[in-house]
């Protein structure tokens, strides 16, 4: 009697509004690029439409909103631990590159725990700050062995300028993400760390040593820098660290530079140097009971017995032909003119 009815109500088909999860390829890619957690890297993806340079800029963001709140957050807690870096672009007079510019620096950055001194992200924010200290630090004029060739750095001068890379593609630096643009500071950059590490990270010091190449009319002058710290994971960074410059005088110097055994023996002798200082008690060069140049040399296995560092510096000196007795009492042969000595934690005022 009654035909079939149509259906009263139609069937509509509901698609979900959630959106599908970032690619793991995607995420394993931007995890790489920056170090980030598994969820953060998510979310900047599904933030960034699976685009991973606009997913960078969205962390680059989203770091220094975190960075700032997380190092307001921990600023108040004591940072005692870290690591001193040294970095040394140029070593000087006979340097490779036929330069003979100095150019090196020396930073102290620390945090709470000797867990995160440990971490690769912590040594390459270090490494990263020291090379840029060593980079942008101002070079004095030409030679002239009577002044003062360290500086320290402006704290807040460093913190300002833009970080550079000590190693990886230019301009980018490994300690904010392989993938992040240079606009960032060596402020910012710690910023960044806090927010990922999660613990306090103070710049407390830094010194520069900068000095443009011996002028050709002095052959007969060399300026070089040493370098040591121990302690640590890699070679230039530690729990004690130095800097020292070296002058060189002889009217033989450049053709002994020329050869190969005498810079290999030079560069014995600068490690012995910075190794003696690190390993004792070293406030000064001379003048003091515990100077350097009143110490056994320890550190020089050519020295001997009970031979002090002076002494091992002018018997050095006149065997490898830095000094002659024909040469008068104007030649020094080699002389450390300044150094510099950090203990990890030490007050900046007592280094």
């Amino acid at each position: 009697m009654f035909g079939a009815r149509p259906p009263v109500f139609t069937f509509i088909r509901l698609y979900s509004t959630t959106a599908e999860k970032p690619p793991l390829k995607l995420v394993a890619e931007l995890r790489k690029l920056t170090e980030v957690s598994i969820t953060k890297a998510r979310e900047a993806l599904a933030a960034s439409n699976n685009d991973v340079s606009t997913a960078l800029e969205w962390l680059q963001n989203d770091l220094a909103v975190s960075g700032t709140k997380k190092a307001t957050k921990v600023s108040h807690r004591a940072a005692g631990e870290g690591l001193i870096s040294a970095s040394v672009l140029s070593r000087g007079t006979g340097s490779p590159g036929g330069h003979g510019s100095v150019r090196a620096a020396l930073v102290e950055l620390n945090c709470e725990t000797d867990f995160v001194a440990r971490n690769a992200l912590f040594g390459r924010l270090v490494a990263d700050v020291a090379h840029t200290a060593a980079f942008l630090a101002e070079p004095g004029p030409s030679c002239q062995l009577e002044r003062t060739y360290m500086h320290p750095v402006p704290r807040e001068l460093l913190l300002d300028a833009p970080l550079l890379a000590a190693e990886g593609p230019a301009g980018l630096s490994p300690a904010v993400g392989a993938g992040a643009a240079s606009q960032g500071t060596v402020g910012s950059a710690i910023r960044d760390a806090i927010a990922k590490l999660g613990e306090n990270i103070v710049l407390r010091r830094a010194v520069t040593i900068a000095h443009e190449p011996v002028p050709r009319g002095r052959r007969d002058l060399g300026l070089r820098v040493a370098s040591y710290t121990h302690g640590g994971m890699l070679p230039t960074q530690g729990r004690i660290g130095t800097l020292a410059l070296i002058a060189l005088k002889s009217p033989r110097l450049t053709a002994l530079l020329g050869t190969l055994d005498f810079r290999e023996e030079l560069e014995r002798v600068e490690r012995s140097l910075a190794r003696q200082i690190v390993g004792f008690d070293t406030p000064v060069i001379r003048g003091q009971e515990n100077a350097l140049y009143n110490q056994p040399f320890m550190m020089f296995g050519d020295a001997l017995e009970g031979e002090t560092v002076q002494a091992g510096l002018a018997r050095w000196a006149r065997q490898k032909q830095l000094i002659l007795d024909t040469d008068g009492t104007d030649t020094c042969g080699l002389e450390v003119v300044e150094l510099v000595k950090w203990n990890l934690g030490e007050m900046p005022d007592s280094a």
